[in-house]
Order: structure tokens, then C-alpha cells, then sequence
């Protein structure tokens, strides 16, 4: 029998509109997955529904509405763009997505994929770094779907692919756009997501170790120095302390140092989303301005760029 390759790329997902229900429907599924948040039910769970669903969404859904787009989710389309083009570069390849959350689903990927009938499955979470709150849990959940449903005759699951040459390169020449275009900057800020300080003391997650890892590679790749570089952890939330220094201090003290020209490069992000296009492009040139920082540009997430595209070719086909 002829063997077909199904790629599954996953991605964390997105409300299906920028509105209070759509985003209340989004963040009840996240924030009740345990690798996300993993207090005890009887902790989280009145904290979750007595204050943070009641309170959050209209926030959340009122910074979607700065950043959609007319085909929908930029995270969404973006991801599927990526597919889209990743399958015509092999005629071999099916390629297919699936949300952690949302639509469409991990289930729905796997299901398209079998239609078309692959028989050897490789499954691809889109975050570089590893992480129990984003690959741990998109892993679980595949071989969750996969336990239900008729086998492929072969499964890869990439982990991560936080050194991977081809990652490094595309994100490199990332960097080496934007000097062409902005000029060199005074200051490149490396901004990653981050996750509570514990999941790496006491759980033991390599997360941090290949973020700075990646962080590493990169510089040297592009031949920064380290008075020219600033590394910061993005998206805190709750009380407890998350891996530092956070983003939006370095934010403020860089724009209080007088830095006249910044460049922000999120390596952590394969496409642009919330995080990235508010968090960040809106809001973090806002608290860099206003304490005082001159130019900022953000270099936007590799998304479906043909550097991107050659990348995740080079890591699939790398795959044990």
C-alpha cells in the first residue's frame, strides 16, 4: 500500500468573532484545560466563573475588535495560510490544522486527514518552545482524539524545534529585513510568552531553558551584541510569579532610559495574534513611548513568509 503523509499542524486557537460570547466561549475552554491553569478545581473553578468570565471577556473581545481582520482571526487565517502553502510545496503532503480551542479542531484535522486518505500522520504543535500550557496540552489532546478513532499506520510528534537551523535562519532573516528596511536599531527586544515561574522550578519544564536557548542561537546568528539586546516575557496573568523580567517593565525602562530606536521580535509566536498584534505592536509602543522611548517597530511573526514556509518543510521532513 502506498503510503501518504498527513501533516497536522496545531495551533492554541481563537474566538470565532471579537464579540463577548464568542471570547466568553473561547476562555471557558482554555482557562478549564488544567495544563493551562492547574490550581485545584475547587480554587480555580469559583475564581473562574464568579470573576474572571464575568469580567474578562468584554475586555478580551474589545482588544479583538483593534485587530481583526475582514477574512476573520488573523491567528486563524494566518495558520491556515501556512497550510495552505506548505501543502504545495510536496504533492505528497496533506496538510491540514486543528485549534487546542476553538474551531477548527484537532478532532476535525485528524478526521480530514484520514479522508484523504493518509496513512502515516505527522502532528506539528506550532510553538517552538515546549511548554505543558501549549505543546503538552495539544499533544495530549491528539493522542486523545487518536485513541477514538481508526490508526494511522505511523505517528511523529514534534515536540519542539527551538534549534532547529531552519527556525534560527528564518527568524535571522526576520531581523536582517527589518534593519534593511528601518536601519539597525539602538536596542532589539526578544520578547517570549510567559508561564509561571514554577512550572520550571518545580515541575521541571524546559521552557525557559530553550527560550533562552532560541534567544542565543538567534543573536548570534544575526551578530548582536549583548549591549545591543533586551529579553522579556510577555502575557503575565494572575498574582503569582510568572518568568522575568517581564516585557512590559522593559517596556517602560527602556523608554525611560531615552532608547531612541527599539525593534521587538516575538520568536516564541509563529503567527500573529492578540499577543503579538495589541499586546505588543499596540500596546507595548505605547508604554515604550510614553515613558519616554523614541522609534519602535515590531517585526512581525514569520506567518506564512516563504523563510517560514521552507522552515517548517525542513523541520517536518527532519522529523524522526
Amino acid at each position: 500500500m502506498e503510503k501518504k503523509i498527513g501533516v497536522l499542524l496545531i495551533n492554541v486557537g481563537t474566538p470565532d468573532a471579537p464579540t463577548e460570547e464568542a471570547v466568553f466561549r473561547f476562555l471557558a475552554e482554555f482557562l478549564n484545560d488544567p495544563h493551562v491553569v492547574d490550581y485545584p478545581a475547587w480554587l480555580w473553578k469559583p475564581i473562574l466563573n464568579r470573576i474572571i468570565l464575568r469580567t474578562r471577556p468584554k475586555k478580551s473581545a474589545h482588544n479583538y475588535t483593534k485587530i481583526w481582520q475582514d477574512d476573520g482571526s488573523p491567528l486563524l487565517s494566518i495558520t491556515q495560510s501556512i497550510a495552505d502553502k506548505l501543502g504545495e510545496t510536496d504533492p505528497d503532503w496533506q496538510i491540514t490544522i486543528g485549534m487546542r480551542y476553538g474551531n477548527p479542531s484537532i478532532g476535525d484535522g485528524l478526521n480530514k486527514l484520514q479522508d484523504h486518505g493518509a496513512t502515516d500522520l505527522v502532528v506539528l504543535p506550532l510553538y517552538p518552545q515546549f511548554s505543558s500550557s501549549t505543546s503538552l496540552t495539544s499533544i495530549d489532546r491528539t493522542r486523545q482524539v487518536l485513541g477514538a478513532m481508526p490508526g494511522f499506520d505511523r505517528v511523529t510528534i514534534i515536540e519542539d524545534y527551538h534549534d532547529h537551523p531552519a527556525y534560527i535562519a528564518a527568524l535571522a532573516g526576520s531581523i536582517q529585513q527589518a534593519w534593511t528596511r528601518y536601519g539597525k536599531p539602538e536596542k532589539t527586544l526578544f520578547s517570549f510568552h510567559g508561564v509561571p515561574r514554577r512550572y520550571v522550578t518545580k515541575k521541571g519544564e524546559p521552557y525557559q531553558e530553550q527560550c533562552l536557548g532560541t534567544y542565543r542561537l538567534l543573536t548570534q546568528e544575526v551578530n548582536l551584541k549583548d549591549d545591543e539586546i533586551v529579553l522579556g516575557f510577555q502575557s503575565r496573568f494572575g498574582p503569582e510569579p510568572w518568568l522575568q523580567p517581564y516585557t512590559n517593565r522593559v517596556l517602560s525602562a527602556l523608554g525611560a532610559e531615552g532608547c531612541q530606536s527599539l525593534h521587538v521580535i516575538c520568536p516564541g509566536f509563529v503567527a500573529d495574534c492578540l499577543e503579538t498584534l495589541e499586546e505588543i505592536a499596540i500596546q507595548g509602543k505605547k508604554i515604550f513611548q510614553e515613558a519616554g522611548g523614541g522609534n519602535f517597530h515590531y517585526i512581525p511573526a514569520l506567518n506564512d513568509s516563504e523563510k517560514h514556509i521552507k522552515a517548517l518543510r525542513k523541520i517536518i521532513q527532519d522529523a524522526p
